[in-house]
């Protein structure tokens, strides 16, 4: 057995979230500007002295900055991927200096709807403008060069975090060594758009909505429960349902009560957890970024990847069916047809889209060998 207190040695010390502000006006993709911005972020490692060891680790749509770690030895859960993020581990923080951002348009310290628009001294509200990715991804860029980094070793993310991989390929080929995609393709999928239009539709119906115009406190928190328990049946598998919960009753429940599934139970609590850490409109402002991302015409005609560009590594999950391992090879399809130096990965698993948030150990040992 291994010795304990070498095991804890092994673990990243408590990290410290930072704040990146920025006074310029941010002009955005589908018109309009942002006065400034802040991002918040979290950093992993130690920058070498030639800056050449940075890797961007882009969060999925509810992730955040904290990527990785702790901040007390008594918290409940570490970061979102502090199972792939560490000392050792496939993104090593011995070796390579890790950033964590929370994305323009979130609500986790980066500049969001709840933010105070400086030019109102009121928060934005349902006033915050519509965003993309390429919004986002630029404003990783700004961070990334204000903390002297001017060419990535790699980026990486599942799902959302994919999506930007893709687009600092596409936009920026000269400032990336790598890109890390997981469970995510070149587009967002019709059925993708349909669901989480509904779980829009849950939010903006809400009475408490009010065209985005609410007090804290005050929020759709009905709707954003709902529209969240949605999204979370597109990340599990049927077979991953099956597993978890068949068809258990809650004990001590009657045939008559409410909640009488244990399924039920678990997404009820998806949902009140999410309200909790969640703003409504940024929910909204997200998520339609995401449905906007197509890269296929870039693909199409060659402009997407070059071969001189990142090398990639795609990764599948075999049971998701939010972003089908098909995806993963239109992707490899489109790298092979520019000559990238190009890799795919398949992790077969029942755990559904959410397979890449949890342990697997052959995507470990890809991941760090990839990440070279």
């Amino acid at each position: 057995m291994s010795d304990p207190k070498a095991q804890a040695a092994r673990e990243l010390p408590p990290p410290a979230f930072q704040d990146f502000v920025s006074e310029a006006p941010f002009p955005l993709e589908l018109g309009g500007e942002l006065p400034g911005l802040t991002l918040r972020y979290e950093t992993y490692g130690t920058l070498l002295p030639d800056a050449s060891n940075a890797i961007l680790v882009a969060h999925a749509l509810s992730g955040d900055h904290h990527v990785a770690g702790k901040y007390a030895p008594d918290d409940r859960k570490p970061g979102w991927w502090d199972h792939y993020v560490g000392p050792g581990k496939a993104v090593d923080t011995d070796r390579f200096f890790v950033i964590g951002m929370n994305c323009l348009g979130g609500c986790r310290g980066s500049t969001g709807p709840l933010s105070v628009d400086p030019r109102t001294g009121a928060p934005y509200g349902g006033f915050f403008p519509e965003i993309t990715l390429g919004d986002i991804v630029r404003a990783q860029r700004l961070l990334v060069r204000h903390l002297g980094v001017s060419w990535l070793h790699a980026v990486v993310g599942g799902s959302m975090g994919g999506m930007q991989a893709l687009l600092w390929c596409a936009d920026y080929p000269a400032e990336v060594g790598r890109i890390g995609v997981l469970a995510a393709g070149l587009s967002q999928s019709p059925m993708a758009i349909a669901l989480n239009t509904v779980s829009r539709a849950c939010v903006e119906r809400d009475p408490g909505y009010r065209g985005g115009h609410y007090l804290p406190g005050e929020g759709p928190s009905s709707g954003l429960a709902v529209g969240r328990m949605l999204a979370h049946i597109s990340y599990l598998s049927s077979a991953a349902f099956d597993q978890k919960f068949g068809r258990a009753v809650v004990p001590g429940s009657r045939p008559g009560d409410p909640v009488r599934w244990q399924v039920e139970s678990y997404l009820e609590h998806q949902g009140a957890s999410f309200v909790r850490r969640f703003d409504a409109n940024s929910w909204l402002r997200i998520t339609r970024a995401v449905d906007r991302f197509d890269l296929t015409a870039r693909a199409a005609a060659g402009t997407l990847f070059k071969a001189d560009g990142p090398e990639l590594l795609a990764v599948g999950f075999s049971s998701d069916w939010l972003y089908p391992t098909s995806e993963l090879r239109m992707l490899m399809a489109a790298a092979a047809a520019a000559g990238v130096n190009a890799a795919y990965h398949e992790v077969v698993t029942d755990a559904g889209h959410d397979g890449f948030l949890l342990p697997d150990k052959g995507l470990s040992v890809r991941l760090n060998a990839f990440l070279g």
